[in-house]
């Protein structure tokens, strides 16, 4: 199974195709490459929400600063809250500015670039309030475990 790709929400409209999963993999490489005293402390940057049957991350940002989203496995909501940044994702670059609350969908992988001061979150669904164990849940670590997932997933629903 390949994972296949739709634009169904974009507030600017659908941008021109770009080279976007290998730039973003490879600024992220690039990223992780960093001696350590460059590297930004993406825990630092972070807070953790819970609620019953829902977690929520939220990033705040500092303008100038990048953030390199991980692959979810599921759909879920995401919202620019404040601020301005410029959001590179498969389709393309998008500038947009909050508050803008979208549906991320399962497999997307983005990289955003912080305009302005901002605030970002990502809402999943879930009970569970280990972070590490949230991540198990929803996160594929690399494209090739996600069309695993998504390949023993239609296998159970009884797909092919």
């Amino acid at each position: 199974m390949n994972l296949t790709f739709s634009a169904e929400f974009y507030p600017c409209g659908m941008p021109d195709p770009v080279p976007g999963r290998a730039g973003i993999l490879a600024l992220e490489a690039a990223m992780h490459a960093l001696p350590d005293e460059l590297k930004g402390d993406c825990e630092a940057h972070t807070t953790h929400h819970f609620a019953p049957g829902l977690y929520a991350r939220q990033f705040d940002l500092k303008a100038g600063e990048v953030l390199i989203g991980k692959i979810h496995k599921f759909d879920h909501l995401a919202m620019l809250v404040c601020g301005e940044m410029a959001i590179a994702d498969e389709f393309g670059v998008q500038r947009v500015k909050g508050p803008l609350l979208f549906n991320s969908k399962r497999g997307a992988k983005r990289a955003g670039y912080a305009l302005t001061d901002a605030t970002f979150i990502t809402f999943h669904p879930t009970d569970e309030t280990d972070v590490a164990k949230i991540e198990e849940q929803v996160i594929a670590p690399s494209f090739e475990a996600l069309d695993q997932f998504l390949l023993e997933d239609a296998k159970c629903r009884g797909a092919e």
